[in-house]
């Protein structure tokens, strides 16, 4: 998916540096800063950005005028005031010129990037942004994981999932996902896989390993896996504090397990041993 290009104007290094660093891992990519609206003008008919930070205090202009500017010359702009004010009087004055949206500092990166994706949506569906977002770190977390728990190197594919069915033969670990967004994480294999993983872990052949032991190994596995896309995210999305409930274990053939209301992403992990396989789904209330 592409980038979406974010313009940051604003008087204050350390605030550039601050609204940067909140969207580094995410699909939206700082392309200029500008530090007074003369420098805001010429970045934005360089660099076309999708959507534009302002501050209110600029040197040489405030932030209203520099918005009025480069509404004059595009009329589409896309504006988000970040300012220490944000009283009724300053709202009604950036609504007036064409600003969008309006931030107080310090500004959490949920609310900037919840933000600016609202204001994207044309650009940046919710589906695209889940995928960027919160399903990638899963598919580096898995990749990851599988390396560092048994030295499995893995090849990795990312799909949607539309099914409203999950058909497992062999073994599911289902954890859930609170916080927000809600949702569910499906680590699956099937049995011979199972056996061979586990086998791995233990240092054992696979024949000497029992049903019980090997789900219980790949239960522990899936928890470290999980529990390190969670925390990815966490690292991004510093106040939405999403955890992990506890695993669940269910072995056999032919299970069925739903998946209502989910926007669900397939990974693959291509490996020696056969595929593992992990589907995330998240909650389409949110």
């Amino acid at each position: 998916m592409e980038k979406v290009k974010v313009m940051i104007v604003d008087d204050s290094k350390m605030s550039r540096v601050m609204l940067a660093e909140s969207l580094k891992k995410t699909n939206f990519e700082v392309c200029a800063e500008a530090k007074n609206a003369a420098e805001a003008i010429t970045l934005y008919a360089e660099t076309q950005p999708a959507v534009v930070t302002m501050d209110m205090n600029l040197p040489d202009a405030d932030g209203i005028e520099c918005s009025k500017r480069i509404m004059a010359y595009d009329p589409g702009a896309k504006i988000v005031m970040i300012s220490a004010m944000k009283d009724a009087s300053l709202i009604a004055r950036g609504r007036d010129v064409g600003i969008s949206s309006f931030l107080q500092k310090p500004v959490s990166a949920n609310d900037l990037i919840d933000t600016l994706l609202l204001l994207c949506q044309q650009t940046v569906s919710r589906g695209q942004f889940l995928r960027e977002s919160y399903v990638k770190p899963f598919v580096q977390a898995l990749q990851s994981g599988l390396f560092d728990l048994v030295g499995l190197k893995a090849e990795m594919d990312l799909a949607s999932d539309e099914r409203r069915f999950l058909e497992v033969s062999g073994v599911a670990v289902i954890i859930g996902l609170t916080g927000d967004p809600v949702g569910r994480a499906v680590l699956m294999m099937d049995s011979e896989t199972m056996k061979a993983f586990a086998a791995l872990v233990a240092k054992k052949d696979a024949k000497d390993v029992a049903d019980e032991d090997a789900s219980d190994t790949v239960e522990e596995s899936a928890n470290i896996i999980v529990g390190r896309g969670i925390s990815s995210i966490n690292d991004v999305f510093k106040d939405k504090e999403m955890r992990i409930t506890p695993p669940g274990t269910i072995c056999g053939n032919s299970i069925r397990i739903a998946s209502p209301r989910l926007t669900t992403y397939r990974i693959t992990a291509k490996t020696e041993i056969g595929n593992i396989y992990l589907n995330v789904g998240f909650s389409e209330g949110e």
